[in-house]
This record gives structure tokens, C-alpha cells and sequence, in this order.
């Protein structure tokens, strides 16, 4: 007689209990697996896109909002600040390597952004076909951004104003033309349009003639020479100049802990109804031992050890949450996979085909939780005594 054949069978008689049960459980696992997933791609998105940058200068405005647009992309600028008084920051002593980034069009939701080869040596991109650009015009694009737009070196197209899809028209005038196209980096840039500050510059009608007082950019990125610069730049900028400077480590700590909050209220929503789950199969377990006592007592006279009976009460747990655990952790996946496939960002989205070790320890949860609810059941069937019980019928 095997347990297991017995224990399925226990289960799906009781089958209403059964299935609320696993919903329980795959619902609270579901969500923690939704979190957990979710806000570690956005821990490595935060870190990622941000390793290698001091800080970032741009216009005066909100220091998180600066960040959003010069590194990870998903807002609008704070405004623009003066070629001049960003290249006069750059040859501060303190800076040891200055990147402009100069925003305000996009491609489809793409940004183009206007900047030069410190941007490519930041973030160490490599080409997977094409050249990098060399003259107005040209642009080398992300491996996103050719793979969602089918787009191959030699290919044309027509930005548009704005940074987000469908603000306003396509530029009219001059195409611009695919030379490149990226290596996947895992950051930002695989959904970067990138090409030189005067193409910027030239669509949008101002000259990049040396005298021209009109020339600006959106922000600057900044490596420090020193510790000393740490302290000291970011104040000098503040409070010596038009500009605005912003650290990327505290602002996007600040960001994680806003979104901490109610990350930190769905996990415990989440273990409560692991909780609830737990006792749920415990009174089910419960319930359904007094119903079967006598048909236990009947394998007890037929050869049944105490260890057997024992055994199957225990596996009855162990399925219900090992089962309510796996589909968990593929709704949690597959929630996701939909959560990013609506989301209008396309620097940020999430994806659900992400995978990690953690995710076991929730498999784990289910089964400690399988165990626990059905160990006193388990333990009323081994000490049963066989003969009250049949007398009972």
C-alpha cells in the first residue's frame, strides 16, 4: 500500500479544501515571489546604470528627478544648463572625467541622446555590428531598441520631439541613419538611441558654432579625482553656480526606501496568508483525520505500521503546500511578465523570464509550512488506539 497513492487520494476527496487550501498558499507565495523578483531587478537596475558616476549636474530643480533622467531615463529633464559653465566644470581639478548628455527627442519611446565617446567608455559598450558614429547624423543604437524595432546598420528614420512616443511629430529634414548597433549590456543603454551633441543641437536649430551663446545640454556626469571632491564639489556646484548637482547613491537610496514602504506592507500581507494557509491545512488535516480514523485503523490491522499511517498524514501537508508553492512561484513569474509588458518605460521594464537562487527558500517555506500544520494530526494517527476505534465503527 503506498502512502503517496493514499495521500492523493485523501486530498482530492476532500477537494473543495484542497484546492482553497493551494489557492491560499500559492497566492501568498505568488506575491512574495512578485516582490522578491521584482525589487531585486530594480536593486540591479538602480546599481547598474549608476556604477561609475559621482554625480550628476544639470539644471536646479528635484535632485531625484535629475537622476531619473540623466541615468535611468524614465522622467523629464529638470531643464537645460550652459555649454560654458558645464565645460568649465569639467576642467575643475576635482573632476576626473566629465560625460554631456544632451536629451529632447525620441524614437518610439527611445531616447536619443546627444553626447560623445567618454559616454561609451563609462559604461565600456561594444559593438555588436557597425561603426560608432563620426559625423551629424549617425547614430548607434542599442540592442533593444534594434530588436523591438527591426532596425540594421544602414537603416533610416525620423526622431521625434519630446521623450516620450507620440508627443509630437517626426522631425522633418535630415534622417537619421543606423552606422551601429550595441552589444547587450544588461543597463539603460541596450534602450539608448546615441549620436553627437551637434546632431542635438542641429534639429533643434541652434549652430554649434564656437561663439553661439545658445549651445546647451541637459547634465553632466561626473567622476571624481578624490574623496576631497566628494565633500566639496557637490557643494561648490550648489552654491557657486546656476547648476544643480545630485549624487546618485543617495537619491536612488532615497528612492528604494519610498518604494520600500509598500513593498515591506505587501510581504507581510503576503506572509499572513502563508500564515492563514498553514492554519488552514492544519484544521482541514484535522477534519479529515476523525473522518478517516476508522480506515486508518482498518491499515493498522491489515499490516499498516504507526510510521506509515504517521508518514501519510505528513505527506497530505507536504503535497498541498508543495503544490501551492510551485504555482506561486509561476504566478509570481508570469504576473510580472504581464506587469512589464503594459509598463510605458522601456528603460525600466521588468521581466518575469528572471530567475533566483532565493526562490527556493520560498519552496522551503511551503514545505516547513506543510510539515508544522500537519504534525499533530500525524502524531493523533500514530498514537490511535486500533481497537476503540473499530469498536466505534
Amino acid at each position: 500500500m503506498n502512502p503517496l497513492q493514499i495521500s492523493w487520494k485523501s486530498l482530492l476527496y476532500h477537494k473543495w479544501t484542497f484546492f482553497l487550501n493551494v489557492l491560499l498558499i500559492a497566492f501568498g507565495t505568488g506575491i512574495l515571489t512578485l516582490l522578491l523578483i521584482g525589487t531585486t531587478q530594480i536593486g540591479d537596475k538602480l546599481r547598474g546604470n549608476a556604477r561609475g558616476i559621482d554625480l550628476v549636474v544639470g539644471a536646479k530643480g528635484s535632485p531625484l528627478q535629475l537622476i531619473l533622467s540623466s541615468i535611468y531615463f524614465i522622467d523629464f529633464p529638470t531643464g537645460n544648463i550652459s555649454l560654458a559653465d558645464a565645460n568649465q566644470l569639467a576642467k575643475n581639478p576635482m573632476v576626473k572625467r566629465a560625460v554631456p548628455l544632451a536629451l529632447g527627442d525620441n524614437y518610439f519611446g527611445y531616447r536619443i541622446v546627444g553626447t560623445d565617446s567618454s559616454f561609451i567608455n563609462l559604461y565600456q559598450l561594444k559593438l555588436s555590428q557597425g561603426k560608432f558614429w563620426k559625423r551629424d547624423f549617425e547614430v548607434v543604437i542599442g540592442s533593444e531598441v534594434a530588436r523591438n524595432r527591426k532596425l540594421k546598420v544602414g537603416d533610416t528614420f525620423h526622431g521625434s520631439h519630446g521623450l516620450t512616443s507620440g508627443e509630437e511629430g517626426a522631425h522633418e529634414g535630415h534622417p537619421d541613419r543606423v552606422t551601429g548597433i550595441l552589444e547587450p549590456a544588461g543597463n539603460t543603454t541596450d534602450n539608448l538611441i546615441l549620436t553627437n551633441i551637434s546632431t542635438i543641437w542641429d534639429i533643434h536649430g541652434i549652430e554649434a558654432g564656437e561663439q553661439n551663446d545658445k549651445r546647451e545640454i541637459t547634465s553632466l556626469l561626473i567622476q571624481y579625482r578624490s574623496r576631497m571632491a566628494m565633500i566639496v564639489l557637490p557643494l561648490f556646484v550648489n552654491k557657486s553656480t546656476s547648476m544643480q548637482a545630485a549624487s546618485p547613491a543617495k537619491e536612488s537610496a532615497r528612492l528604494f526606501s519610498l518604494i520600500g514602504v509598500g513593498v515591506e506592507t505587501m510581504q507581510w500581507f503576503a506572509i499572513s496568508l502563508m500564515f492563514i494557509a498553514g492554519i488552514s491545512v492544519f484544521v482541514s488535516l484535522y477534519n479529515s483525520l476523525k473522518e478517516r480514523m476508522y480506515d486508518l485503523a482498518i491499515m493498522r490491522v491489515m499490516g499498516a505500521s504507526q510510521f506509515r499511517l504517521f508518514l501519510i498524514i505528513i505527506l497530505e501537508g507536504i503535497i498541498l503546500t508543495s503544490i501551492g508553492s510551485a504555482l506561486g512561484i509561476i504566478l509570481g513569474h508570469f504576473t510580472l511578465e504581464i506587469i512589464g509588458h503594459f509598463q510605458d518605460s522601456s528603460q525600466a521594464r521588468l521581466s518575469g523570464f528572471f530567475f533566483l537562487k532565493d526562490e527556493f527558500y520560498l519552496i522551503a517555506a511551503g514545505l516547513i509550512i506543510g510539515i508544522l500544520a500537519s504534525v499533530i494530526p500525524a502524531v493523533q494517527a500514530y498514537r490511535a488506539d486500533i481497537s476503540k476505534t473499530i469498536s466505534k465503527g
